[in-house]
């Protein structure tokens, strides 16, 4: 434990001392704020139900006030305590896959606060699936609203030292409780919209999601070749981003690797120091730049695991820019895929564009 400012509470089998859990739960319930592990990300987390609890939030990390947050919960009749109406499909869903990486929206009552929601009348809740998460809802009896425990921007973390990198000073108690298991957030599933809408891709997929409950859509503005604005607040902004400008190369795998050779060789040219989001199967074939591996290409959860932490690693080589692989735009790969253009700010070049002759 830290002595001043942020304190970090290292769990053990999951636990915290009595004395540590007094103090988070304390935290909570007098309008602080804790971060901590999740399933899929570490979270940032106030009580729901407090409206000065959720301007810190918004504060801590920098982010619009028109992001909303997701509330979480412990048990399914909080859920019922929060929203106007619980239709049949929300009940099918939460009886499958909660807990889990799933968040629901929902029309809300006038029990969560507009500031919690982004100004919405709708409110997205999930139930996380970590044993820290639910034993620190259950203990302090509060609805947690938490987005990622970073700031603004940044790649999500997946590590208690990757909030203290972030918001040291500026959140009151991180739990640590190692790294997370699946490393992306949430899907988001609007279920105001008939048929219900993904309005975030994420570890729980378009596939299972139909199997449970029949037509599901993806909100178009997701898709990769569009000009169409997202439905969702936060979809709209600049996330996930290392320092380094990110470019995504697309294209045949060997094509790739020969562009990205030629990109990085160029760019060490120009005095440039050149990071390379690779894969097992290829990171040997790159003969410039610093080469870091996201996973087997095959294992799609796994890539999506190690994403945020080979992001953030970047920043600690002090690199200038980085190139990706890119990946199938299909079931988990449809989340990577959508993390690494909202990183990259939708740069990407087609391996087939670089005319490798004309490099140095």
């Amino acid at each position: 434990m830290r002595d001043m400012g942020t304190r970090v509470f290292i769990a053990k089998d999951n636990q915290l001392s009595p004395a540590e859990w007094e103090k988070t739960v304390s935290v909570l319930r007098n309008g602080g704020l804790v971060a901590f592990p999740t399933e899929t990300v570490y979270g940032l987390g106030g009580d729901a139900t407090d409206p000065h609890a959720a301007r810190k939030i918004y504060q801590a990390k920098g982010r619009p006030s028109d992001n909303p947050l997701i509330v979480h919960i412990a048990d399914f009749s909080q859920l019922e305590d929060i929203v106007a109406e619980t239709p049949e499909k929300a009940r099918t869903l939460a009886q499958r896959f909660w807990p889990g990486p799933l968040t629901l929206i929902l029309k809300k009552n006038g029990r969560i606060p507009l500031e919690t929601t982004g100004g919405l009348d709708t409110v997205a809740v999930r139930m996380p699936d970590h044993p820290l998460a639910r034993t620190l809802l259950k203990k302090s009896g509060v609805m947690i609203a938490a987005p990622s425990a970073n700031t603004s921007g940044r790649p999500s973390p997946t590590t208690a030292a990757h909030v203290l990198e972030d918001l040291d000073g500026r959140v009151d108690v991180i739990v640590d409780g190692g790294a997370v298991g699946i490393g992306i957030e949430s899907t988001i599933l609007d279920l105001t919209e008939d048929p219900p809408m993904i309005l975030r891709p994420g570890f729980l997929t378009k596939e299972a999601l139909c199997e449970a409950i029949g037509e599901v859509r993806t909100d178009p503005g997701l898709c990769k070749d569009t000009a169409e604005r997202p439905k969702a607040p936060g979809m709209r902004y600049r996330h996930y981003a290392p320092r380094a400008e990110l470019t995504l190369i697309e294209g045949d795998s060997r094509e790739v690797v020969a562009a990205i050779n030629a990109l990085a060789k160029n760019a060490e040219a120009h005095g440039r120091r050149v990071g390379i989001l690779a894969t097992e199967g290829t990171k040997d074939s790159y003969r410039a730049g610093e080469a870091v591996s996201v996973g087997n290409r095959e294992d799609e959860a796994e890539v999506a695991r190690h994403l945020y932490s080979v992001l953030r690693r970047f920043d600690n080589l002090g690199v200038d820019v980085i190139y990706s692989e890119s990946f199938d735009d299909s079931g988990l790969g449809q989340a990577v895929m959508n993390r690494l253009l909202k990183a990259a700010g939708h740069r990407r070049i087609d391996a087939r564009d670089i005319r490798i002759e004309d490099m140095p």
